[in-house]
């Protein structure tokens, strides 16, 4: 084998996981991230997610001292890098979201200084078509004493290539394992060695591609769902409109034997699918329609939501005349983006809860099982709360993630006054507010 150390730049949701199962596979790993608190949390053997089964395996990692974390790099046989891809931020309204790649040029130049020939360099941050490419021609201008594929293809000093992540969080430890992987190398080589090395532990197929379309089948994957779940959220619009049970549609359509449509919900969020559409809008604006007008939809989900809270809050100041707006508590169950984890990344669920938080003028219930902690994005009035406290306290409930505790809570024990269920878990037949 032609790699024994290895270093993960970025240790968040997908570099963290990728560093400890490659150090389970008895090699040298060093991890580099700028965050000293997570280094230093795993270098105790423990891990600063949520993550089944992760925890383990770092604590053995590192008592075996295979796996030790850093914020500064050190020579490796191989490089990831794993680190975020977000937008850059701008102030026009309707202006697409343009990718902001810093986070990968400040990991070039965090391993430029150690890289040797016969490195291979991996980026695995999901990213704009080009930027293994851009990735590439950094590197070659921080070391211009190594060459590079772009210039001497397969004879290049350093090999490059992509291989998007393709997990789901809550399963990444699993899924890194099985799922099938998609390389993209700059060259025959670049992909030929890069298969090398996921094959220590990826027990998928490997399927070789060049750079370009590595990056864009992660992009299409994810506008694909994006896409879908659109038109879910959007059919939930509709049926509100026409007084017509969305969950029991979809459950009838769903019979015939060529329809499979998604769940709606309060929006989309993480740090895929929310994103990574953008991407490819940004590079091609005026083809990519579908995609774009999907993205517009799922972002304006939440809107929608706040204004079934108006709603609801409407309806039971009428009912009850001598009671004020600040007399109303709110409840908000769930603020991740998905069930069952603590990312709060991209989150419309929280995204609601916070413009709820300065809307309303009473007082707010957050339940979220997974943190500790609010943001600190929220204000007095928004405190964390048990499920069955604000069960019984809301005058108003909101129910945004679909958290195991929240699917198993028996909602006919409550007399909640006003619910909005943008996730179809407790109303008779699936009725999605009542």
């Amino acid at each position: 084998m032609s790699f024994k150390t290895i270093s993960v730049i970025g240790l968040g949701y997908i570099g963290l996981p990728t560093a400890a199962i490659f150090a389970s596979r008895k090699l040298k790993v060093l991890g580099v991230d700028v965050n000293e608190h997570a280094v230093n949390t795993i270098n105790q053997g423990k891990i600063h997610i949520i993550e089944p089964e992760l925890d383990a395996i770092v604590y053995k990692a590192v008592q075996q001292d295979y796996l030790q974390a850093s914020t500064i790099a050190q020579p490796a046989d191989a490089f990831l890098i794993a680190v975020p891809t977000p937008f850059k931020a701008t102030d026009k309204a309707g202006a697409i979201p343009q990718p902001d790649l810093h986070f990968i040029e400040q990991a070039a130049q965090t391993i430029a200084p150690v890289l040797e020939k016969g490195n291979l360099v991996i980026l695995e941050s999901t990213s704009p078509v080009g930027t293994t490419e851009q990735l590439a021609a950094w590197l070659k201008g921080l070391r211009p004493d190594l060459s590079f594929p772009q210039d001497a293809g397969d004879d290049a000093d350093i090999n490059v290539a992509h291989c998007p992540e393709r997990v789901l969080p809550g399963k990444v430890v699993k899924e890194l394992v099985h799922n099938d992987r998609v390389i993209g190398g700059m060259t025959q080589r670049c992909s030929e060695r890069s298969v090398e090395l996921y094959k220590i532990f990826v027990e998928g197929e490997c399927i070789i591609t060049n750079a370009r379309t590595a990056e864009m089948a992660k992009l299409t994957e994810n506008a694909s769902r994006d896409v879908n779940i659109a038109f879910a959220n959007e059919l939930s619009m509709i049926c509100d409109e026409l007084d017509i049970n969305v969950w029991e549609l979809i459950s009838l359509a769903n019979r015939h034997p060529r329809v499979e449509i998604l769940q709606p919900g309060p929006g989309v969020g993480g740090h895929c699918i929310a994103v990574d559409p953008w991407f490819i809008v940004s590079r091609t604006p005026k083809q990519a329609k579908i995609i774009q007008q999907a993205r517009q939809i799922n972002d304006a989900k939440p809107a929608w939501v706040l204004a079934q809270y108006q709603q609801k809050l409407d309806q039971l100041l009428s009912e009850n005349p001598d009671q004020k707006a600040e007399d109303v508590t709110v409840a908000c169950l769930g603020i991740a983006f998905k069930a069952d984890i603590d990312d709060l990344r991209e989150s419309p669920a929280l995204n609601i809860a916070l413009e709820l938080n300065q809307l309303h003028q009473g007082r707010m219930l957050i339940v979220e099982p997974n943190i500790e902690q609010l943001p600190p994005a929220f204000n007095e009035q928004a405190t964390l709360s048990k499920l069955n406290d604000a069960m019984i306290e809301a005058d108003i409930v909101l129910l945004l993630v679909d958290h195991k505790p929240f699917t198993r809570f028996d909602i006919k024990k409550i007399n909640v006054p006003k619910l909005i269920d943008t996730r179809g878990i407790w109303t008779p037949h699936h009725v999605f507010t009542q």
